[in-house]
């Protein structure tokens, strides 16, 4: 049996579908857009047309960890706090430099780990109450292509008093953001280039992930964006002005995180990311106009590009080494203790109704 046939085996039918005629029908979880006729599957191979209906993989997992939520990375949503992470297999794009190619690419390359095990709801939300997680978050590989696993699991989390999350491509459409956000907190973004033809390499196109990060923010959900600074791929002052640019016109308060690259998986040719190439990228941030540019994977060499500083009075209000927090002034509060300037993010779980 294949490890798409084994899937199979507990998967349920999606809402995010529409008819197309001739037992056709069309998957609305990601940018793709697939048109599936019966018998074939999505480009993230997961998502099938099983007799006219589309059916996707349900109850379970590849990976379940517990870390910081700064490893995510989220720097604004409830700083210090621990987060239950739980993945699942496949992806909607194919990058060559993917750093959990295990688990994204096992449905297309065989040296990818195949290993998961069923798991209900209940289970995930437990051991997250069990480790002292504040949230549960989709991660790994693509979260999109499981929305409706991940809602489920988000249903029993928000019961809890538990937050939820999403580590995703932002390949996403209007269809699976309304039906994501009566569920889900927290969204954090790769936009992975703002060049259309690198997007292409990667298995996807630019403009639906631009589309879905401007509504993400609209729809209000707690927002933040992180490019992996690749050499020779989009590390160009040119580009990064324009990722830049386009997040500060959305709003100055997206926090934007440059990280770096190390070689890995079909991508072994281009060095590690230096220190100095991501002081360049935050630079250009900041100039840009954004209020909180953030420098991550190479803890100690940035400066305070880790921490969390007042954009009103430069007072630092988060103060990081790597993913641990060494002081958080912050607390629950969401604004500057030193002049009282609004700080935006995510600082405490709201009461649910």
């Amino acid at each position: 049996m294949t490890l798409a046939e084994e899937l199979a085996l507990s998967a349920r039918e999606s809402p995010l579908a529409e008819p197309l005629g001739n037992g056709r029908i069309r998957c609305l979880a990601c940018g793709h857009r697939c048109p599936i006729s019966p018998g074939f599957d999505g480009v993230c191979k997961v998502r099938s047309n099983r007799g006219g209906k589309l059916v996707v993989p349900y109850g379970y997992v590849n990976a379940l960890h517990c870390d910081p939520i700064e490893k995510k990375p989220f720097f604004h949503a409830l700083p210090g706090s621990r987060a239950l992470s739980f993945g699942m297999l496949g992806c909607d794009l194919h990058c060559a430099y993917c750093q959990n190619w295990v688990s994204s690419q096992a449905l297309r390359d065989p040296r990818a780990d195949l290993y998961f095990r069923p798991i209900q709801p209940e289970e995930i939300v437990e051991t997250a109450l069990l480790q002292g997680a504040s949230s549960i978050v989709s991660t790994y590989n693509e979260p999109l292509i499981t929305a409706e696993w991940a809602v489920a699991v988000f249903r029993l989390a928000r019961s809890a008093g538990l937050a939820t999350g999403f580590v995703s491509n932002g390949n996403a459409t209007p269809e699976v953001l309304a039906y994501l956000r009566p569920w889900l907190d927290l969204y954090k973004v790769d936009l992975k280039s703002f060049d259309d033809r690198r997007y292409r390499e990667l298995g996807g196109r630019l403009q639906p992930v631009l589309d879905s990060i401007r509504l993400i923010y609209e729809m209000g959900f707690w927002l933040e964006v992180v490019t992996l600074v690749v050499p020779g791929f989009n590390d160009s002052p040119t580009e990064l002005e324009s990722i830049a640019r386009f997040l500060a016109g959305i709003s100055p308060d997206i926090p934007w995180h440059v990280t770096a690259f190390h070689p890995d998986y079909k991508m072994p040719g281009p060095p590690p990311t230096s220190a100095h190439t991501l002081l360049q990228a935050a630079s250009i941030g900041q100039a840009a106009g954004l209020r909180y540019v953030y420098a991550g994977n190479l803890a100690g060499r940035t400066g305070d590009l880790e921490n969390t500083r007042c954009p009103a009075c430069a007072a630092t209000l988060v103060e990081r080494a790597g993913f641990r927090v060494v002081r958080n002034r912050l607390a629950a509060r969401a604004a500057c203790p030193e002049c009282g300037a609004a700080i935006a993010g995510f600082w405490s779980i709201p009461a649910r109704g």
